[in-house]
């Protein structure tokens, strides 16, 4: 499949954030649309998304501060769309970390090269650029060492797990008792490289179920949710 980067487009303007989505989309991008703030940080606690184009002039939560957001928890990207008259704005969002902004109106075309250059400057040709996590998460008498990529049972005996079997559980260890779906779980697990209806998430929690359950035919730690996804229904603590 076709390396397709993630965007989450923030804007509050329904007849210029349904159009510029369709562009994007039909210029290479996957594209996620979010009408205000905090929809968007819900979209950004689900995916892994590789850069945000965000407006700064919002109901509630403004771009300002959604970018802030932003910067205190990953390295992803943010372009700021700003007015003209928006001047002082537009220099406190690139101190609050914004990589850069697109004054409206705008081309979309403007806007597709700056993404790009964005995406190319932040590293391996646009792939997300997060800290490496060095946490352990304690859940149900494992624990899951994520600077190690370890998982140890209560006597400290290591279970080994595969790459996609240590980032699908990681997945859901940062989101504990949240229902993940199987799409939010194959972009946090996969990322652009996921395909559409892979079951390759299904295997996974089949095996991760074998090597943590104490009956995997009634799982108790990792739930499935019909017509939902899967979710640890065990309580995490932060090592």
């Amino acid at each position: 499949m076709a390396s397709r980067p993630h965007l989450l487009l923030v804007e509050d303007e329904r007849s210029i954030r349904e159009p510029l989505a369709e562009f994007l989309g039909k210029n290479g991008y996957r594209v996620t649309q979010a009408a205000d703030g905090g929809s968007a940080r819900d979209v950004l606690a689900g995916y892994a998304i590789d850069c945000v184009i965000c407006d700064i002039m919002m109901p509630g939560e403004d771009g300002l501060s959604l970018t802030r957001h932003i910067r205190e928890n990953t390295e992803i990207p943010v372009i700021l769309l700003t007015a003209k008259t928006e001047e002082t704005d537009r220099i406190v969002g690139l101190e609050m970390g914004a990589d850069d902004y697109v004054v409206k109106p705008f081309s979309p075309r403007e806007l597709a090269a700056r993404i790009k250059v964005i995406l190319r400057r932040a590293g391996g040709n646009g792939q997300r650029q997060r800290a490496p996590d060095q946490q352990s998460y304690a859940f149900a008498g494992w624990v899951l060492k994520a600077g190690e990529r370890a998982l140890v049972d209560r006597d400290g005996v290591s279970v080994s797990l595969s790459t996609g079997e240590f980032k699908l559980l990681l997945a859901l260890v940062t989101h504990p008792q949240q229902v993940l779906s199987r799409d939010q779980l194959l972009d946090q697990t996969q990322g652009r490289e996921a395909a559409p209806y892979d079951r390759a998430i299904d295997n996974q929690i089949s095996r991760l179920r074998r090597k943590i359950e104490s009956d995997p035919k009634t799982p108790e730690i990792i739930k499935t949710i019909w017509g939902g996804g899967y979710t640890l229904s065990a309580p995490v603590t932060r090592l």
